[in-house]
């Protein structure tokens, strides 16, 4: 009998994982525990191994979504199993489908297969044409006849690396002078094709559903990090008593779990019609990679040191460049900082958007030396900018503005975290 290879629960918050890389070919013999699928979940990659042994069937292709426990290929036991399995596949039901006005089907015998929806005027040859839906709205965009595309997936499906390899083709083809377009003004020549796929498709769908679902608003100001900048100098003279380089993020990530204590309605969330009050400090803190944004979380930062919140973030931070971050290290987070000044942001200011279901988000800029009144005398210090956005359905203006008080009140008197 068949085995099914499904898509794993990975964390509390999944519900869907994309299909990144099968590591083996249609048909392909397998073994047991052997790494068979790569997923992409919550902007987290994560290897899956093979529930047993057989001879590999493919139901769901590279790039297509699929819901938790959904079934994306068979371990056949056999070569008469596989034939088997091949032509009854049963139908599935891609998160895609319940995302897109395009109806989108398993798999199924060329017979039996419903044509889909945008091939019901299409030709014979066309409607019985195998393409993953990625794939479909790729050629769609670049006006390319699938009908002219081999297929490299399994059982000859077109995929996206066809439709690219056939899009950039297309860019390389000899143009005769009399196939050769007019040029008009509003004409652009595309340079290079990102799909909206992955943790890029992942990072746009929940900034987009964030702004959807709250009222979001942004407060803005300075702070005078004067002491601050002395305390972290001091700080790393200490690096090898420490065992770590104390950063500006490390210091900001223990003020904000300590003061979060004072205003527990700013570590807060709406679920299920609820404002839940959390009594767990988790902050998470956004890190830029070179393909997207992630946000690993530093679970119960007001019961950490200093010294242990900066060797957290920085080992978070490694895994995230490495890929290597498991789902409950990216989940669980009750306000998140994001830190602009490593970046060169300096003196500027921005609406962060909020890392849903939380309530807030502290942006913060580069400290750069700016001219200040201080006991009537023009003088310069060390000022950085900040932008609280914060949900005004759970955190009211006066909330955040006395949140945002005793913050700045602690960066500038830092021997106020230790009272």
């Amino acid at each position: 009998m068949a085995t099914e290879i499904k898509i794993p629960r990975i964390g509390m918050a999944v519900a869907d994982a994309t299909v990144i890389e099968w590591k083996s070919k249609e048909g392909d013999k397998v073994e047991e525990r052997q790494i068979v699928v790569v997923i992409e979940t919550e902007k987290v990659m994560s290897e899956v191994e093979s529930p047993g042994a057989g001879l590999l069937h493919i139901i769901m292709g590279e790039g297509e979504l699929a819901a938790t426990g959904q079934v994306i290929g068979m371990l056949a036991e056999t070569e008469e199993e596989l034939a088997k399995v091949q032509k009854e596949t049963p139908a599935g039901k891609p998160v895609e489908a319940a995302k897109t006005a395009e109806p989108v089907a398993a798999e199924a015998p060329k017979d039996e297969a419903a044509p889909p929806k945008e091939a019901a005027t299409a030709t014979g040859d066309e409607e019985r044409i195998r393409i993953s839906p990625v794939a479909r709205k790729l050629a769609e965009e670049h006006a390319i006849d699938i009908t002219l595309v081999a297929g490299t997936g399994p059982n000859g499906r077109i995929i996206r690396e066809d439709i690219e390899k056939a899009i950039a083709d297309k860019k390389t083809a000899p143009v005769t002078s009399a196939a050769a377009p007019a040029e008009t003004a509003g004409e652009r020549n595309v340079k290079q094709i990102i799909p909206l796929t992955g943790m890029r498709g992942t990072i746009a769908e929940r900034m987009h559903h964030s702004l959807a679902i709250s009222a979001q608003l942004t407060a803005m100001g300075e702070i005078d990090m004067t002491e601050i900048v002395s305390l972290r100098n001091n700080l790393v003279t200490q690096e090898n008593t420490l065992g770590t380089r104390v950063t500006y993020t490390d210091v900001l990530v223990f003020a904000i779990a300590r003061i979060l204590h004072s205003h527990p309605k700013v570590n807060a969330s709406i679920i299920d019609n609820e404002i839940k009050v959390w009594e767990d400090i988790n902050i998470g803190v956004a890190t830029a990679l070179e393909n997207g944004l992630i946000v690993p979380v530093v679970k119960h930062a007001d019961q950490k040191s200093l010294a242990d919140i900066s060797k957290e973030i920085k080992l978070l931070a490694e895994k995230a460049r490495e890929n290597k971050l498991s789902a409950g290290e990216i989940t669980g987070g009750t306000f998140t900082l994001t830190n602009l000044g490593a970046l060169g942001s300096g003196w500027t200011f921005e609406t962060a958007i909020i890392n849903q279901p939380e309530s807030a988000i502290l942006r913060v800029g580069a400290i750069t030396d700016r001219a200040v009144v201080r006991e009537g005398q023009i003088v310069a210090r060390p000022i950085m900018t900040y932008s609280l956005t914060y949900d005004h359905r759970v955190v009211d203006g006066a909330v955040a503005a006395k949140f945002m008080s005793s913050l700045v009140s602690a960066l500038e008197n830092p021997a106020l975290l230790l009272a």
